[in-house]
């Protein structure tokens, strides 16, 4: 486990902390909305994960380096004591956190994402990161169109082209290390054999149209961390579930928080 790194962060209004944990490829920029629509009840709290957005790049990202860089945080802010919901990879750090720092965590929310070992192709989209030529690109469309040969997905493709962003000499450059992100996909894509259960509030918030979460599939693992665990489903939803859905994602956090993390 490497050192903890500072995380660059974002934070907004007043009152009890919540966490927001973006998913890999992301940033606390995805989340802004959220942001804040929270921040008007809570101190709302959302980092940038190492090798994301601007925070550091430095080389491991298992769940428990994560965590502790998050542990850090809050140790720098004064935060006692959390509720934190986390996507996707950001949703297997919240669930680390809980599991490893009980004490720290007030209620946990996993959205579209649960304690287990996936295979998706996430090296395959970093490999089409890296063959392309964004240094020689011309603009954002070049690059739109070279990632689509590999990526049919439009969305999938603007979405990872948030971390293109010009580079100083001309040309763009990727804001996250890709060779760093591509050596760590086993980690990524795992989960840590951890001991214990978190005994308090969680919700698993997930799209039913997403292949990430079925609460049947799920439901064992699950029930072994998180024993007083509550599902939600956004119907018609994929694995982008806060983004296709932005209200009813809302709506559905904020009916969790109410009797599980009341503002203050």
């Amino acid at each position: 486990m490497s050192e903890p790194v500072q995380l660059s962060l974002t934070t907004r209004g007043t009152g009890a902390p919540l966490l927001l944990l973006h998913g890999l490829y992301g940033s606390s920029g995805n989340l802004n909305r959220f942001t804040r629509r929270f921040a008007h009840d809570y101190r709302v709290l959302a980092p940038d994960l190492r090798n994301h957005g601007r925070s550091p790049h430095r080389p491991g990202m298992d769940y428990p380096t994560l965590t502790e860089d998050v542990v850090a945080l809050l140790d720098r802010e004064g935060i006692e004591r959390v509720a934190v919901l986390g996507h996707s990879m950001g949703g297997k750090v919240a669930m680390t956190l809980a599991l490893t720092r009980p004490q720290r965590v007030a209620a946990v929310i996993a959205a579209d994402i649960a304690p287990v070992t996936y295979q998706h192709n996430h090296g395959t989209l970093i490999g089409a990161l890296q063959q392309v030529d964004v240094a020689g690109a011309g603009n954002r469309r070049e690059v739109d169109a070279a990632l689509a040969a590999a990526i049919d997905s439009p969305a999938v493709r603007q979405f990872l082209l948030t971390n293109l962003v010009p580079a100083d000499e001309g040309g763009y450059r990727w804001r996250i290390p890709l060779q760093f992100l591509a050596d760590a996909v086993p980690d990524i894509q795992g989960f840590p054999e951890l001991e214990g259960a978190y005994d308090g509030p969680a919700l698993f918030l997930y799209g039913t149209a997403s292949d990430y979460f079925d609460p049947d599939r799920h439901r064992d693992a699950v029930a072994a961390y998180f024993p007083k665990a509550e599902y939600a489903a956004l119907e018609g939803a994929g694995h982008w579930l806060h983004a296709e859905q932005p209200e009813a994602f809302a709506a559905a956090v904020e009916r969790f928080l109410a009797h599980a993390y009341p503002a203050r």
